[in-house]
């Protein structure tokens, strides 16, 4: 089986975003065949444009299937493949749900996407959400699937090396890592700093590395006392189950799929939006990591069967269905 990936290629740090690149290599040691087309140019105008050259592209490169990552890349696979191709659509969260500027608060400007996830789903052949509440904003059911994120289980998992030195943490403070852009209104890094200052300890530090290599970031997950994630909304924030996988505790916003992922695993804690209630949480994932150490949210992840194997195959599935369509309808 031949994909072609269609998605955003307008990110200066790498070609590809890391997850989607990451569940093209988990594809590829399903044995499918993957390539990628980044779509360089912003807004609908960009995305068309990329469309027409997908559509030259495509007259001397075949492909059995298009999996699109986002509904804007969905339009431009569309257009590209003009009907002769099927197109798989993986909605990302904001594109379904709108760009969050605070607590239950979309920007307007976003809402088109949200209309344009509306539109295109007559012309896909199946939609995969990361979680429910994106799953929420299809409306053709017969074509959805939730699909979260698999996890590199042989790059994300508990490591008996100490990494501190490596990364010039102060062996004599308590580290809560947030891995997310200060500016991006979306990742709320502003209730996490309050959090911390409420706890009022010398002995703990609020440490931001953004941005870094995605390699690191299993070295981080490895050597810090706690993981704080702040989000507005997420779908299936891929660094909570990273994390889980390398036995960190969490402390994160109950947005998106987190409660599910996490479940009951000791020293992984939801919270609301209160900066007390974050801190209060974080009080208690630090005294976790004081007395206890780590978590077992490896297990979890592996119960849930959320490595990137499994979600691999399951994708698959979802093609196989796209083509078997594609294949009744040449047959009638």
């Amino acid at each position: 089986m031949k994909v072609l990936f269609v998605c955003s290629g307008n990110n200066k740090s790498f070609d590809i975003v890391p997850f989607i690149k990451a569940q093209g290599e988990s594809l590829v040691r399903a044995g499918v065949e993957v390539d990628y087309f980044p779509v360089i140019g912003k807004g609908i105008a960009g995305y068309v444009k990329a469309g027409f050259k997908l559509r030259d592209y495509l007259k001397s490169n075949s492909y059995d299937l298009i999996h699109a990552h986002f509904t804007l890349s969905g339009w431009s696979a569309i257009i590209g493949a003009a009907g002769k191709t099927p197109v798989v659509l993986s909605l990302m969260g904001s594109d379904a749900y709108g760009e969050y500027i605070g607590v239950n608060k979309i920007e307007f400007s976003s809402r088109l996407n949200i209309l344009l996830t509306y539109l295109i789903q007559p012309f896909v052949k199946a939609i995969i959400s990361k979680s429910r509440n994106i799953e929420d904003y299809v409306y053709l059911k017969h074509k959805s699937y939730i699909v979260p994120n698999g996890i590199n289980k042989e790059k994300f998992q508990p490591s008996e090396t100490d990494y501190r030195d490596e990364l010039g943490l102060n062996n004599g403070k308590k580290q809560v890592l947030f891995l997310g852009s200060k500016t991006n209104v979306r990742k709320n890094f502003k209730l996490v700093q309050e959090a911390v200052a409420r706890l009022n300890r010398p002995d703990v530090e609020l440490i931001n590395p953004y941005p870094i290599p995605h390699t690191e970031i299993p070295k981080y997950l490895n050597a810090v006392n706690v993981l704080a994630v702040t989000s507005l909304m997420e779908g299936s924030p891929n660094v909570v189950k990273e994390a889980m996988a390398c036995n960190c505790p969490i402390v994160s916003t109950d947005m998106g799929d987190v409660k599910w992922v996490m479940g009951d695993t000791e020293g992984c804690y939801t919270t609301s939006f209160d900066p007390g209630d974050y801190a209060e949480k974080l009080k208690l994932a630090l005294a976790f990591s004081e007395t206890k150490g780590r978590t077992r949210g490896e297990e979890r992840i592996r119960k849930l069967g959320l490595d990137a194997g499994t979600i691999a195959n399951r994708v698959v599935a979802i093609y196989r269905e796209a083509l078997n369509y594609k294949e009744e309808k040449v047959a009638g």
